[in-house]
């Protein structure tokens, strides 16, 4: 089989369930992962013969995304903040939104300035995107980062591992325990915040494959996570200490009210690159 002829049965299998265009783009992040041929090359060897190790390899692939498997899963890796993350159905696929969120973290850390080290804390980090990306980019930084998933601190190990960094692992669940380990200059977390109504306008890759437990909350109390964290970094943060989330971006209001009950001082709702109310940053008083 060539190039060409796997191209157009990709498009084909998967046009009853991505676009045109992102059946391009996953077909051109396969043949890249597992054949290290770039777009460009795709068009200019199209009768490239793939063998039938790779034939057997890309019709297995093909199956799996027509079940709405994500494909960062059948490669086993996904790209964020220039790192590279292995990936597993035990760990949520690292989202651009994140990245803006590492982003503010950083951009505000450049600004102090600080020679000091830098604690900090990141509750629920599934596969250790925010942890380990900020662990590269601010080199003053201690951090910590906890999962309620063992499984999931094992992905996270690996990741920082592979990226040369040092974390500091804690597998506790943060709506058990009363306090904190240690005192933070920063908490940042990106906890469940999806409603279940909110389900039936997901994408059936997120449904049907990426950890239940990392993405659901209850309807009824949808800020569970968001009022606990709070406590806790009311009580473990240091003076003028921030707290940094990803939030739903139906309920920035709320959620920015819930913040501010607390206590927290200069909390600002901002949005994503979509427009979206997706972050929050807080002070302590």
């Amino acid at each position: 089989m060539t190039l060409f002829e796997l191209r157009s049965i990709f498009l084909k299998g998967l046009k009853n369930t991505y676009s045109t265009q992102e059946s391009n783009s996953i077909f051109k992040l396969l043949v890249y992962s597992k054949l290290n041929i770039d777009a460009a090359t795709i068009v200019l060897d199209q009768d490239n013969e793939l063998g039938e190790k790779n034939t057997v390899f890309f019709q297995k692939a093909l199956q799996r995304l027509i079940k709405k498997e994500p494909v960062q899963y059948i490669i086993g890796e996904t790209s964020f903040f220039d790192l590279t993350f292995k990936v597993t159905p035990d760990v949520l696929i690292p989202r651009p939104e994140t990245e803006e969120l590492v982003q503010w973290i950083i951009s505000d850390q450049q600004v102090i300035q600080s020679v000091n080290k830098v604690k900090i804390l990141d509750i629920g980090t599934g596969s250790g995107c925010i942890a380990i990306s900020l662990a590269k980019n601010i080199p003053n930084a201690e951090i910590w980062a906890l999962d309620v998933s063992q499984s999931a601190i094992e992905i996270a190990r690996i990741n920082a591992k592979q990226n040369k960094v040092n974390i500091n692992f804690l597998n506790l669940d943060i709506l058990k325990i009363k306090e904190l380990p240690h005192y933070f200059d920063l908490i940042v977390s990106n906890p469940p915040y999806v409603k279940q109504q909110e389900k039936e306008v997901m994408h059936g890759n997120v449904l049907q494959h990426e950890p239940d437990q990392a993405l659901y909350v209850s309807d009824t109390i949808p800020l569970v996570f968001y009022d606990k964290i709070t406590d806790l970094a009311k009580n473990h943060l240091t003076k003028n200490g921030k707290l940094y989330f990803e939030i739903n971006q139906y309920l920035g209001k709320e959620t920015l009210e819930l913040i501010q009950s607390k206590g927290f001082k200069n909390v600002l709702l901002k949005k994503d690159f979509l427009s979206n109310d997706r972050m929050i940053r807080a002070e302590k008083e």
